[in-house]
């Protein structure tokens, strides 16, 4: 199995508006071509900045790698992620104004 974890560090005020993304738009289309949630969690951060991170299963890497490819691929969901960053001002903004940290790592298990 491959696991990773995706994970942000984003401010109090746009987490309402992140994570209605995440489930309305992010989410359905990672299941759609083969993704596994095994959950999603928020913690404090600070005052102003919350933890969010999620955790996938895949069967092995390169399973991760061909699914991504196809999120990639999907230009309706690509349109779709295009004019969520341009309502809440462009990707720039939102990585600028928003987004403090943002990772994509891969878990190793420390079972034998």
């Amino acid at each position: 199995m491959f696991y990773r974890r995706k994970f942000y560090i984003v401010k109090n005020e746009f987490i309402e508006i992140f994570n209605a993304h995440f489930n309305e738009t992010n989410l359905p289309n990672q299941l759609k071509y083969g993704a596994r949630l095994i959950g999603r969690w928020m913690i404090p951060n600070d005052e102003t900045t919350t933890e969010i991170f999620a955790i996938w299963e895949y069967d092995r890497y390169e399973k991760y790698q061909e699914i991504e490819a196809k999120v990639r691929d999907d230009k309706e969901h690509i349109n779709r992620i295009n004019k969520w960053y341009e309502k809440n001002g462009g990707r720039d903004f939102v990585y600028k104004m928003y987004f403090l940290e943002v990772r994509n790592e891969e878990l190793k298990s420390t079972l034998r």
